[in-house]
């Protein structure tokens, strides 16, 4: 599955990836140099708990911006998790006042758990931020 390009302002460098699920959001950080992502501790958390930890993993690795993924069924198709996780990006946008990257994210988990994970919910994380570093224009 190819990405379109996505057009980022050099001096966006650093960023934390982030896949939200309805229990566990994944976590990541890269940089664009790199291109590549390094897992982090999964938030196991909910509503307000779960902004508590992205600010506390924010305050820690200062992103210049996040990276959500956003589920679609395989034919492109928003459904229920969809419009859940661009929710979550316009309250991140609002909640820190970063830019936030919205990836597609369709079949990250089934290739984290295929690759063997552990934290699958991480390991997602990392293939979304490494697919947006591959994007960018």
């Amino acid at each position: 599955m190819s990405t379109p390009a996505v057009s980022v302002p050099a001096q966006l460098q650093t960023f934390l990836a982030l896949d939200l699920g309805l229990k566990r959001t994944g976590v990541a950080v890269g940089n664009r140099l790199l291109g590549s992502a390094t897992p982090q501790a999964t938030i196991r958390a909910e509503g307000d708990a779960r902004f508590a930890q992205v600010a506390q993993r924010i305050a820690e690795w200062q992103p210049d911006a996040l990276v959500l993924g956003v589920p679609y069924y395989p034919d492109g198709a928003s459904h229920d998790n969809t419009a859940r996780a661009l929710k979550f990006g316009r309250q991140l946008r609002g909640r820190f006042g970063l830019p936030v990257f919205e990836v597609d994210e369709r079949y990250s988990t089934t290739e984290a758990h295929s690759s063997g994970a552990r934290d699958a919910d991480a390991a997602s994380a990392c293939i979304i931020l490494e697919q947006f570093f591959r994007s960018l224009a």
